[in-house]
Order: C-alpha cells, then structure tokens, then sequence
C-alpha cells in the first residue's frame, strides 16, 4: 500500500507542478467523477452440500470509484482512481480502499499513447466495455481468477486504420493493483482488435508471467510460467449487444506448485433495449477449472434479468445468478443461487 500512496502522491504532484506553470487555472483542466456499482440480494450458497455462512440477504458496495483526471497540456496528462469495496460475502467483513490507478500519460496520437504506472491492463476493461453488464457480473477471466483489471508497469496502446485497428500491452508486475509487490521479471499482457464495420469487433489477447510470484530467496520459487491466450468475438449497436469470449491458461494456479495444471472456458452474452426504459439480458459461462489436477470439475454459471433506466448514468438491474462446480462426486463442490438488484451510479 505504501507504494501505490507514493505512486498517488508523485502523480498528484506532477499535476499541481504543471498546473502552477500554465496560464490557465486548475479547475479548468480537472474534473472529478465517479461510478458505483451496488447491489441488495439473497443469495443461498453451499459448499460440498453445507450451507456457508455467507448466505443470506445483504447490501454490497461491490465497486466505488473515484476518479480524477488532470490535463497538463495537449500530450501529458494523469489519472487517479480510488476503489472502494464492502462485500457482505466476503469472510473478512471489511471495507477496503485501494488506488486502483495511478498513471501519467503521454498521448502522441491516436496511434500510440505511454502510461507509467497502475493503469488498466489490455483485455478485461476492453471486454467490459463491449459486455455492458460488469456491474451486474465480471467478466469470465476476472470471475474465474484468469486475470485482473489493472496492474502497475508501463502500458502502450493506440489505434490506427481509421480507428479500425487496436492494440495495447503492458509490461507489469503480476500481482494486480492492489499487491505491488517487486519480483524478478516482469509480466506482459498484449491484445490486438479489429472492427471490420460499425459494431463489429473481434480480438485476440495473450498473458505471460509469474503472476508476481519470482521472489528473491523465496522458499516456494516460481517453477513454472503462467501463459494465457484469449479471443473475443462482439457485436454491440442499435440496443443489441452479442458476444462470446474463449480462454484457455496453463498453471494459472500452479506457478510455485511441482505439477502442472490447465485451464479453458467461455462465455456467450446477449443483451436487448427494448425502449430507452427498458432492456433485457442473459449469459452463459462453461469453465474447467483444473483440467490436469481435477479431470473432472467443471464450472457453469448464467444469469438472467432485466434493467430498468429511470435517468440518465443510473441503471437498475432485477437478476438472478446461478454459478454450480459438477464432478465426479455426489455432492457438487459449489452451489450457488442469487436473486436481486444490482445498480449501477455514474457521476
């Protein structure tokens, strides 16, 4: 944490420098805004067929961030986004506040941008923004631990072609942003996006690295490289939004572990607005979480609901979540039915 306040803290000073020196006054060049995702369920949860002491009603503040951004000038420019959570599910019952990014940017062009710091990674904010419901569930990589949504290193991206074509990559430390812990080497996560027409996007990702986890003198060393190739295909415009995503990672969870592991998945979503009121929505992931250690598990999960607009940035979802792991057992290793609201607050 120390580090990501000093990051915050360099940032915040690099702004008041440039702001000092430029003729206009700050507040001309800042602004502050936010988003919110809520939600007020039921949810009933078992684990090996007991009920976990997790379920039940509760209020959660999934995500709350705040984010303020600076221009120095037409090419520099800095983020800071604060990210606070409470998850009544979460066994630790806290409340916590991380610095989620904390970047300065050089924007050359449209084509090629450089960000030093915690800043998003390439794949899971892309495929948000193309799934529309992130409040109302992560994606599949991020839901099923095969990634993260931000990290601190150096990012590059832009895009070229008329807008056409896009790419990113990161090299970064591997532990997330809410762990910047040095290692040995660093990790790198890349994508590549096309939009042959309007509404149409397909991409290809990949990860590679320790995840974080090649310490000096560590005495569980990092035996093992995490790899992870991605593909999207996507189609949102008018009110319809349809897409499918595909991952497949090897020792995403076997890093510091003698044997090795696999991992695939995917997942299929689609989404109507039937008026500016009014818009309906459905998904499907199937996963194999463990496919070298636990042949036989298997993850899916869906949910299904419908979202009501009573104002601009304000989106109310009525939903219910089915997330169920099958093997060759009895007794399914997870189970677990949610129903409720999910709310989405932008400002």
């Amino acid at each position: 944490m120390s580090k990501q306040i000093f990051a915050a803290v360099a940032v915040a000073a690099c702004g008041f420098a440039a702001a000092a020196q430029a003729d206009t006054a700050i507040t001309e060049n800042t602004t502050v805004g936010g988003k919110a995702y809520v939600d007020l369920t039921s949810l009933d949860k078992k684990a090996a067929g007991v009920k976990a002491a997790t379920s039940g009603v509760g209020l959660d503040v999934t995500r709350f961030y705040l984010v303020v951004n600076h221009t120095f000038d037409s090419v520099w420019s800095a983020n800071l986004t604060t990210d606070f959570n409470y998850v009544s599910a979460d066994a630790s019952k806290e409340t916590q506040l991380f610095v989620k990014k904390a970047y300065l940017q050089a924007k050359i062009s449209d084509a090629f941008w450089v960000r030093a710091g915690s800043a998003d990674l390439p794949w899971i904010p892309f495929v948000e923004d193309l799934y529309g419901y992130r409040y109302v569930e992560k994606i599949l990589a991020d839901r099923t631990s095969r990634g993260t949504s931000a990290d601190w290193g150096v990012h590059i991206g832009g895009k070229l072609v008329d807008g056409k074509l896009g790419y990113a990559l990161s090299a970064i430390e591997g532990n997330g942003y809410k762990n910047p812990t040095r290692s040995k080497t660093l990790d790198f996560e890349g994508r590549v996006s096309f939009v042959p027409v309007s509404g149409l996007t397909a991409a290809v990702g990949f990860y590679r690295g320790k995840l974080g986890n090649d310490f000096e003198g560590t005495v569980t060393p990092a035996v093992h490289t995490a790899t992870r190739f991605d593909a999207l295909l996507a189609y949102a415009h008018e009110g319809v939004r349809v897409g499918g995503e595909y991952f497949t990672a090897d020792n995403w969870t076997a890093v510091t572990k003698t044997a090795t592991d696999k991992s695939d998945g995917f997942a299929v979503w689609g989404s109507y607005r039937f008026s500016d009121l009014v818009s309906g929505f459905l998904r499907y992931d199937n996963e194999k979480p463990n496919k070298n250690t636990a042949p036989t598990l298997k993850d899916e999960y869906y949910n299904i609901g419908a979202t009501f607009k009573p104002r601009k940035a304000v989106d109310l979802s009525v939903a219910y979540k089915r997330d169920e792991q099958k093997n060759n057992t009895a007794v399914k290793p997870l189970e677990s039915d949610e129903f409720g609201i999910w709310a989405q607050v932008a400002f």
